[in-house]
């Protein structure tokens, strides 16, 4: 059970990316779901071998996405991939339906056993690749206490590959996920998959919400994430830890090993935004 105090801080949590799931523009036919499974099973291990603290699963290959009410075969598959991750691995598991599908994710998880869901959208409003997204924290709350499950909600801030409609400091929206959103963490990225976070960027959200975790959602290294956890509680990394660190690659246990090390010996490791799980 993951408590809404904050208590559950994961230093490095590795992101398992699915293949494009079937029913969807570029997926293959459900009779070839097994294959993707077993893809996913063998990513998760390798995060599991390299000593990663969690995991998040998300539909990475579903491109271009639905903006906010995945089908139910995306549903059905997310749900089953999440379950097979957890076969290989007793780590805790979350759960990102894109683009941002808040509500699925909280029903997969939900029935999956998994801990916690990533919210790209959480509070405000968001222009992006799929238009117009709005925030629905009242919803999602509502349906976590109706489920009577303990399913967190980590909501990023100013998401990736996205724009406020209406500019506001990043502490503040920061601020409006936890106080009046009720988000369990906070996620900083950079304006892309893979894409360095702003330091600064990272400290103003973490002094706006300072018994918070606060996550780097994109760009982490292994050699960047000493200076990264400077400001953040851990990191959530995909990319990194793909063969020769590229996004197409499966996980490579040698490649999530250096970035949990460079982690492990991160100085703030156990102060009040490092508590290791």
């Amino acid at each position: 059970m993951i408590p809404h105090n904050g208590s559950f801080r994961p230093r490095v949590v590795g992101v398992v990316h699915l293949d494009a799931l079937p029913g969807t523009a570029r997926g293959a036919s459900a009779t070839r779901f097994p294959l993707l499974l077993d893809r996913a099973r063998r990513d998760a291990a390798a995060f599991a071998e390299g000593g990663a603290n969690a995991l998040i699963v998300e539909n990475f290959g579903d491109v271009p996405f639905v903006k906010d009410s995945a089908p139910p075969s995306t549903i059905a598959a997310m749900t089953l991939a999440v379950a097979a991750v957890r076969e290989v691995s007793d780590l805790p598991v979350g759960v990102n339906v894109l683009r941002n599908d808040v509500l699925g994710a909280v029903s997969v998880a939900a029935m999956a056993g998994a801990l916690f869901v990533r919210a790209n959208v959480y509070v405000g409003a968001a222009l992006t690749d799929q238009g117009i997204i709005e925030g629905r924290a009242e919803e999602v709350q509502a349906l976590i206490r109706r489920l009577a499950t303990p399913v967190a909600v980590w909501a990023d801030v100013d998401v990736k590959h996205a724009v406020q409609l209406a500019a506001r400091p990043q502490g503040d929206l920061a601020e409006d996920a936890v106080e009046r959103g009720l988000a369990s963490a906070v996620i900083v990225t950079g304006r892309a998959t893979g894409q360095p976070v702003s330091l600064s960027d990272l400290q103003a959200v973490t002094v706006a919400v300072p018994t918070t975790p606060v996550y780097v959602g994109s760009g982490a290294t292994a050699e960047s994430v000493h200076r990264l956890l400077t400001a953040a509680s851990g990191i959530i990394v995909g990319t990194a830890a793909k063969a020769d660190g590229l996004l197409a690659n499966p996980v490579d246990s040698a490649r999530v090993r250096m970035i949990v090390r460079a982690a492990v010996n991160s100085p703030v490791l156990g102060d009040a935004h490092g508590t290791d799980s």
